[in-house]
């Protein structure tokens, strides 16, 4: 079976922000994902965000990491939560199993089209090694403090991240 490499569309368009997921969304595209964090952080007029993962087969902890991160940057700005529309049942369900129905409005349909014509496939932002482990790192923190069955799933790996980045003795 062929996999479909990972990639990521966004539009803002009349205060609602879209960010597509397609394909299979690794750590390879964490740094995207930040910096698209990061930009609907200070995104004026922002009104509603959508995240739409029907084209995505395949999500993993580190770009779920960062899509809570799009939770909490828009957090006590809209009026309602973050929407995450789903149909695949195999990533639904990890997103069940990850908690994301406290922070997102989880959803199979649209209520309209998600995407407008406007959308445009974000360019993928180069991560070094460093960059890449600190962004695993944090997509792993933020994905443990959102419930206790993340902390225990989690716990191992961000230890062994953590002991990665000490100095030697």
């Amino acid at each position: 079976m062929l996999i479909e490499e990972g990639r990521i569309k966004a539009a803002f368009e009349s205060g609602v922000f879209v960010l597509k997921l397609c394909g299979d969304v690794r750590l390879t595209l964490c740094a995207t994902l930040d910096s698209q964090a990061q930009r609907l952080a200070k995104t004026p007029g922002l009104e509603a965000v959508m995240i739409d993962l029907r084209e995505a087969t395949n999500v993993d902890s580190t770009a779920l990491g960062f899509l809570a991160k799009v939770a909490i940057a828009v957090k006590g700005r809209l009026e309602q939560p973050p929407t995450i529309i789903v149909d695949n049942p195999d990533v639904r369900k990890m997103l069940d199993v990850m908690g994301f129905s406290h922070f997102f409005t989880l959803m199979k349909m649209p209520l309209v089209q998600p995407l407008p014509e406007t959308a445009e496939t974000v360019a993928e932002v180069p991560a070094d090694e460093q960059g890449m482990r600190q962004r695993i790192l944090e997509a792993h923190r933020i994905l443990m403090h959102m419930n206790e069955h993340n902390r225990e799933q989690f716990q191992p790996l961000v230890e062994m991240l953590e002991d990665q980045d000490k100095p030697p003795e």
